[in-house]
């Protein structure tokens, strides 16, 4: 076991199994577990995979932190991942990433309370540029208000609702009017224009989700047909997901990919098609998050109980699934508990599985740190450094 004294300052009289599931040099048989673990090794592939692509295709790349709140993951995502810069869905989460330095961030959403507005008109002050979404004029006077009020300045996005039916304006002359807006709002630059279809990401059939992103690409190249003849071009076209990616940049249209679950994938990511027919998880990209969980109950016959439950991983994606085990299923998960059907009864007390969640983002809010590990040796221990923030 790893000694204190060799301990990075932020672990350092941190006590394993109490205040953190392992310490750097441990084996991955002493993880305590429930534990969120990263395999460090086939994070990297998938870092180098995505960032041969976005080099190759003259794209840029600003990750979603939404999905590992992690200020270490982005930073291993700048370094070997070719990323550019950093989404946020909260200001309190771009405050974390603000804080540690990183110098482009994107809040990728609607902020609407004055509270929360008059903190990000203060996020510049940590340096670097800071963006963020609007779908409404009101939105846009707000924010002028708010960075007259700090001497700061902010970019802002048009947001345009390409078919996920969540945020955004519905046309292109709502769109042309809110880009007016902001370019003519003092203290505020005009600064292009998002356009994420969300629910195409996870359609599994590839021909299906080509269609569907087409559809979603052609309403974008309309708006951004009304926003030039307005005297309006953008400078930049956000959105694109893990899911779709390859068909926003053959569109020659967007500029920047906002992708997240690539670096990690899940369980739900893990059953979308690529061209050729082979699923995420077994092409394009490899499992590189799991929940370590340990078996503690075989009382009932062919049935193994695992000590990680509800409180470790989201279920609104599915069951995980077990990695490597593919004649283990997970049948059910309660609070503490996932239930694993094992016909053979191989599984023994002690016994270690590794979980794919079904939803990476929402499973890594759940846990205070990753363990990554190299092989089977830990190699760091990460806080995930924007849990809970949420406002």
């Amino acid at each position: 076991m790893a000694q204190q004294s060799s301990l990075p300052e932020h672990l350092s009289g941190l006590e394993p199994g109490f205040d953190v599931p392992a310490l750097p040099g441990m084996s991955l048989a002493e993880v305590f577990t429930p534990a969120l673990i990263l395999d460090l090794d086939a994070l990297e592939r998938n870092l180098r995979r995505m960032s041969a692509f976005v080099q190759t295709h003259g794209m840029k790349l600003r990750v979603h932190g939404k999905m590992h709140r992690s200020v270490d993951v982005y930073r291993l995502q700048e370094q070997i991942g070719s990323a550019t810069g950093i989404c946020c869905q909260k200001v309190s989460e771009a405050e974390v990433f603000a804080r540690a330095g990183v110098k482009d961030i994107l809040i990728s959403n609607e902020v609407r309370d004055p509270r929360m507005i008059d903190r990000l008109a203060q996020l510049p002050r940590f340096g670097g540029r800071i963006g963020v979404c609007v779908d409404a004029p009101e939105a846009v006077a707000d924010l002028a208000v708010a960075v007259a009020r700090h001497g700061f300045s902010l970019d802002v996005l048009v947001e345009y609702d390409c078919g996920a039916g969540r945020c955004g304006v519905q046309s292109a002359a709502e769109a042309v009017a809110l880009a007016r807006a902001i370019d003519e709002a003092p203290g505020l630059r005009y600064a292009g224009l998002q356009s994420y279809q969300g629910s195409v990401q996870h359609l599994s059939e590839f021909n299906t989700r080509r269609a569907a992103a087409a559809e979603a690409i052609l309403r974008t190249t309309e708006v951004i047909g009304a926003l030039r003849e307005a005297g309006l071009p953008p400078e930049t076209v956000t959105g694109a997901g893990t899911g779709s990616y390859t068909f926003e940049t053959s569109s020659g249209v967007f500029t920047e990919l906002q992708c997240g679950s690539y670096a990690f994938m899940d369980a739900d990511y893990g059953q979308v098609l690529d061209i050729e027919g082979r699923r995420f998880d077994e092409g394009p990209w490899q499992n590189a998050l799991f929940v370590l969980a340990q078996v503690i109950s075989t009382a009932r016959p062919g049935q193994a109980v695992l000590d990680a439950g509800l409180k470790s991983l989201t279920m609104e994606s599915g069951l995980p699934l077990v990695f490597g085990h593919p004649d283990l299923t997970c049948t059910a998960v309660s609070d503490e508990h996932s239930q694993i059907r094992d016909p053979e009864g191989r599984l023994q007390i002690g016994n270690r599985l590794k979980l794919v969640p079904g939803h990476c983002d929402p499973t890594c809010n759940l846990h205070d740190y990753y363990v990554a590990l190299r092989g089977d040796r830990v190699e760091a221990v990460w806080p995930v450094s924007a849990r809970g923030r949420s406002c």
